[in-house]
């Protein structure tokens, strides 16, 4: 399993650069944070694309934009999740902006936490703050689990801190 998802990350990175991007993003948290039954600290990067997939809502002035992003993250205890995705941006101050996320991905446990399935589903809320030489910093809260297409369906809770980059 492990094999399959350094593959595909290779693939992922470095087909990359064929696509104008957004923001990449990097994070560190605290894995497992609410249960404090198998915590670990996060490592999380994602590359956020500025390339709408689809509008939601009227064509001549559309309610939001719905983009792709891709990630990788991986904890202390060696357990790493690759995914893909869409999220949606909404700039809700000056400098401010909200950002909800959903992705599927393959999750291998490592040494950590067992969630039931390699198949896991991710959904994150972030807040982030536009510095004045355009970076972000900001804070996310979300949720892995394999939305009960396993038996065993434990999920976690990661609490993150980001540094983002336009690219």
């Amino acid at each position: 399993m492990r094999k399959i998802l350094y593959t595909f990350t290779i693939f992922i990175f470095s087909t990359s650069c064929l696509y104008g991007s957004d923001l990449n993003i990097f994070s560190v948290g605290f894995f497992d944070f609410n249960k404090q039954k198998n915590e670990a600290i996060d490592f999380r990067f994602d590359k956020r694309f500025d390339e709408t997939l689809f509008d939601l809502g009227p064509k001549e002035s559309p309610l939001f934009a719905l983009k792709p992003f891709y990630g990788i993250e991986a904890t202390s205890d060696s357990a790493i999740y690759v995914l893909g995705g869409i999220y949606v941006e909404e700039k809700i101050g000056k400098r401010t902006y909200i950002t909800p996320n959903i992705g599927v991905g393959a999750y291998d446990e490592g040494d950590g936490k067992k969630l039931g399935s390699v198949i896991e589903f991710r959904s994150t809320i972030e807040i982030s703050y536009e510095l004045k030489n355009s970076n972000r910093i900001g804070a996310s809260i979300g949720h892995i689990s394999n939305a009960g297409i396993d038996d065993k369906n434990p999920g976690t809770e990661i609490i993150s801190f980001s540094y983002q980059i336009p690219f």
